[in-house]
């Protein structure tokens, strides 16, 4: 399967905003307890489906049935601003009861229809946990890197994913410093 640049880098985001809630400071595992705080939030949280979108797809976690795939597929290939509305996408998949509310909310914003789909398709490429995603052959064309011969390090991580680490783990410091507890 391949990932557009845009889902490459949101997937990313969006693990990691689902590792943070995950644990506390003690490292209990407190993911439910934070998805129904971060749910009852989101009437807030709708400020930031454009520019945030991993933050607020969250409330949808565990929130979409995928019925057809090849659907979905075709979705995660596409750019930000290529990307077909909730009306394209929503007879592909199916809503937990639970999460229909929360996306009739999502829905009545502008960006709604949008965010639905980014939303489905974060949540579609976290049940493919074992592939190996690859960047849209479009984007690595233009510059000769065709990801194959990528030196990595150690870890097993190219530059990207090293350049990702290293701005999660400032934004981590960041948050830090303006008085959250420390992600482990």
């Amino acid at each position: 399967m391949s990932l557009s640049p845009f889902f490459h880098h949101l997937r990313s985001a969006y693990q990691a905003e689902l590792d943070d809630l995950a644990s506390d400071s003690e490292g209990t595992n407190v993911l439910a307890k934070k998805l129904a705080e971060r749910r009852k939030e989101l009437s807030f949280l709708m400020s930031m489906l454009e520019l945030s979108p991993e933050m607020v797809a969250v409330v949808f976690h565990q929130g979409f049935r995928f019925k057809r795939t090849t659907v979905m597929e075709d979705l995660v290939r596409q750019e930000s601003e290529d990307l077909p509305e909730w009306d394209a996408v929503s007879d592909s998949v199916d809503l937990m009861p639970w999460a229909q509310n929360l996306a009739q909310q999502v829905l009545q914003q502008p960006a709604g229809p949008w965010f639905m789909s980014v939303a489905a398709a974060l949540e579609y490429l976290l049940t493919k946990p074992d592939a190996r995603f690859a960047q849209s052959d479009g984007a690595d064309d233009e510059d000769g890197d065709d990801r194959d011969d990528i030196e990595r390090d150690p870890e097993g991580m190219d530059e990207d994913e090293r350049q990702s680490r290293v701005s999660e783990e400032e934004g981590a410091a960041w948050m830090v410093e303006q008085g959250f507890d420390h992600k482990d």
